[in-house]
């Protein structure tokens, strides 16, 4: 077993440090997504923690760190989403020198890393999922999730790791097979790596995970990994997300509770070696050009657009158009949108974020106004082919369905772009369900309150 050579370093992720360390030099790179709450410095103080990572350094140049509000990384105000926890973990690859990786996700960490490998497959390598889930709260069409009552329990009993001592303890006993030596340590280990409040911010944003319609446009190798004494995500789950990612993904179960450390760890790290050596063995390493993308797709068009082109006339009409255009183009730079094209007096913009594309619709709304005009805007986010470097296909046809039932200034989403923005302030109006036009099934569509 190799000896623990890291320091803490940190990548800057827009306004904020996000802590990690490197250590193994093995021949590619995995990045570890924490779940629940870490703390890089005093996770080597505990024998099952630094053993089990120090397992994944063995083969791998191991990359780990604490997510934004967590550990040693930056406290953060409000509910940090699953998109700018993406950025966090971009940051911390650029910093590491890490231009493709494997992704391991654990518990919450999953869905994030699901989310990034489907978002950026030129970065992603393989992905390895434990204890993961699609959606946090039941729904009829998905039985495996928690209730309300259920999901509010689990947030109470997460609490009791701030309350008195004996109760902290309790909690810690209760989630993993720590020895019992060790239990005082774990308690501060969890104390010191969130505050009560950031606690409740993550149950918040977790609460609202749900990246059903994502796991689809998984287009790299996959392992999932699931320990069969998991009392808070059902095997069936695992199981469920295994069949819809095309991966190809593979489900393994493992004589284990729900969190990564402690009994059943070295049987799982055992799986992902055996996973990421064979594809490492197989060339399987070498990045490729994607030919398949998830975005989220962004339709502008001016209201009235002909209606105002009669009345200005056509020198006045153009001279607006151009201010329309550079008002525009001046928003997709702020939130990095993409211009895939620009038809008349709309444009379509692609965007590696859906919480940054409703962002910047709102601000195009907003922004045209001072110009006498008034635009509706649509957004939807799926899985897009990409042609000469442009986003193309279904995805894009459902945006543009999506635009047309838009009023005037209203910015209007598709489900699967609510569904992605967990976490965030953003506020909606449900408009129905709704066909659209040369799609195979209906859509959901909201209204953006802005």
């Amino acid at each position: 077993m190799m000896t623990l050579r890291a320091e803490t370093q940190y990548a800057r992720s827009g306004d904020v440090s996000i802590a990690y360390q490197v250590l193994g030099d093995g021949p590619f790179d995995l990045v570890f997504v924490p779940g629940f709450v870490s703390h890089l410095e005093l996770r080597w103080t505990l024998p099952a923690m630094a053993h089990g990572l120090l397992e994944l350094a063995e083969f791998s140049r191991l990359i780990v760190f604490d997510k934004r509000g967590t550990g040693m990384s930056d406290h953060v105000t409000g509910t940090p989403t699953l998109e700018e926890r993406m950025d966090d973990l971009r940051a911390v690859m650029d910093a590491a020198g890490s231009d493709r990786a494997a992704v391991f996700g654990v518990v919450e960490g999953a869905p994030m890393s699901a989310l990034f490998a489907a978002t950026y497959p030129d970065r992603t390598a393989a992905l390895v999922l434990r204890s993961g889930f699609a959606r946090t709260l039941w729904a009829p069409d998905y039985p495996w999730g928690r209730t309300d009552q259920q999901y509010r329990a689990d947030v109470e009993r997460e609490r009791r790791i701030h309350g008195s001592r004996a109760e902290a303890e309790a909690f810690v006993r209760d989630q993993a097979n720590w020895a019992e030596a060790d239990i005082p340590s774990v308690v501060n280990y969890f104390r010191w790596s969130a505050s009560p409040g950031t606690l409740d911010a993550l149950a918040r944003m977790n609460r609202e995970i749900d990246i059903r319609h994502v796991l689809p446009a998984i287009r790299v190798p996959t392992l999932l990994l699931h320990g069969t004494e998991d009392r808070i995500v059902p095997m069936e789950a695992a199981r469920w997300m295994a069949d819809r990612i095309p991966g190809p993904a593979r489900l393994v179960s493992v004589s284990a509770s729900h969190m990564h450390f402690g009994r059943g760890t070295d049987a799982m790290n055992a799986e992902v070696r055996a996973f990421l050596t064979e594809l490492d063995e197989s060339g399987s390493w070498s990045a490729l050009a994607p030919d398949r993308v998830l975005a989220t797709v962004l339709f502008t068009d001016i209201v009235d657009s002909s209606r105002t082109a009669a009345a200005l006339g056509d020198r006045a009409w153009r001279e607006l158009l151009e201010q329309h255009h550079a008002l525009v183009r001046t928003r997709l730079t702020r939130f990095r949108g993409v211009e895939v094209d620009t038809a008349g007096d709309g444009f379509l913009v692609s965007f590696d974020g859906p919480a940054r594309a409703i962002s910047c619709a709102c601000a195009i709304v907003e922004g045209v106004r001072d110009l006498g005009l008034e635009v509706r805007a649509g957004l939807h986010t799926g899985e897009c082919e990409l042609v000469e470097g442009k986003v193309a296909g279904i995805a894009v046809h459902t945006g543009a369905r999506v635009v047309a039932l838009a009023r005037a200034s209203e910015v209007l989403v598709s489900s699967t772009v609510k569904d992605l923005v967990a976490g965030s302030e953003l506020r909606f109006e449900d408009r129905g369900e709704h066909h659209l036009t040369g799609i195979p099934e209906p859509w959901r569509v909201f209204a953006v309150v802005h």
